[in-house]
């Protein structure tokens, strides 16, 4: 067994998360490049070696590309979704840092709102997974492969 073999077909519900989530995806990507490029700018780390333009329209093409595969890739789903988890986590240091510095954009004026906002975060990154079906398939993955070394298999990870 491996984690990437394409998959097979996943419940309506999954695949209802992950079109809303692709289509989040596709939007939040178009208006980095457009309505909301100042707002992103202002979310740009200043410790971060590169120019802030740059990662607002590097990071709106990654989003677009990647809401596109969440909608288009169904076979290969739970590669993307791994892929776009990883990209929620990359982008966590952007949201950490607009708590510590204060930072106004998108409607989050306090530190009580920027913080709610990095709550939500590691919730995008289990959305990814779960409707993917790639927390399942890692799952299974290691089951078979305690079996396989003679190991026992936990039903409730």
């Amino acid at each position: 067994m491996t984690l990437l073999a394409p998959q097979k077909r996943t419940t309506v519900l999954r695949t209802i998360f992950r079109v809303v989530l692709g289509a989040f995806l596709l939007m939040a990507g178009f208006s980095h490049l457009t309505v909301n490029r100042e707002a992103f700018l202002a979310q740009v780390p200043t410790w971060l070696p590169l120019e802030g333009d740059f990662v607002v329209v590097a990071s709106g093409i990654v989003e677009m590309v990647l809401g596109l595969s969440l909608l288009a890739l169904g076979r290969y789903r739970v590669q993307v979704g791994v892929v776009v988890a990883l990209f929620f986590i990359a982008i966590f240091p952007g949201n950490i840092s607009q708590l510590v510095t204060h930072t106004d954009s998108f409607g989050l004026n306090t530190d009580l709102d920027r913080t709610v906002r990095l709550v939500f975060q590691p919730v995008l990154v289990l959305w990814a997974l779960w409707s993917t079906g790639a927390w399942k398939a890692w799952r299974e993955y290691r089951a078979a492969r305690r079996s396989e070394q003679g190991g026992t298999v936990r039903r409730d990870a």
